[in-house]
């Protein structure tokens, strides 16, 4: 048994098909079989957030600093502090992102679906309408 060092990840700006705003993320660890783990730290400058999305084995989001939101399609937003950890299932459409008058990071932590599932790990959908933006 020995411990690795995982390789150090350039911070990457999130792309304009995925996110509103200023957002940029670190991958800090993309597992190989047989583990599927992924852990992404992310940064959105205020009220920045990202589209519409849904992971095919469901998501953990761990706020590290900062004030947000969450929501589930259909559902209430929940607001977000530090230390709150909020997941969601798999296939569950939701988005995430900061208030207006504050930074948010958080952990993002998922799984790659098994292999030779015909599902990607993450499905992007629509940017929110800015009227659907609480913040």
């Amino acid at each position: 048994m020995s411990t690795e060092r995982q390789p150090t990840t350039p911070t990457v700006k999130g792309p304009a098909a995925w996110f509103t705003g200023d957002v940029w993320f670190n991958a800090y660890y993309a597992g190989t079989e047989p583990s599927r783990s992924r852990l992404n730290l992310v940064r959105f400058a205020p009220g920045a957030h990202t589209a519409w999305h849904r992971h095919a084995v469901g998501q953990t989001l761990h706020v590290t600093e900062g004030f947000g939101y969450v929501q589930s399609r259909g559902e209430e937003v929940v607001e977000l502090r530090p230390g709150d950890t909020v997941y969601t299932p798999p296939g569950e459409w939701h988005w995430h992102g900061a208030r207006g008058d504050s930074f948010l990071c958080h952990l993002a932590l998922w799984e790659a679906p098994a292999p030779g599932a015909d599902e990607p790990e993450t499905t992007w959908g629509d940017l929110l309408t800015p009227e659907a933006y609480p913040g």
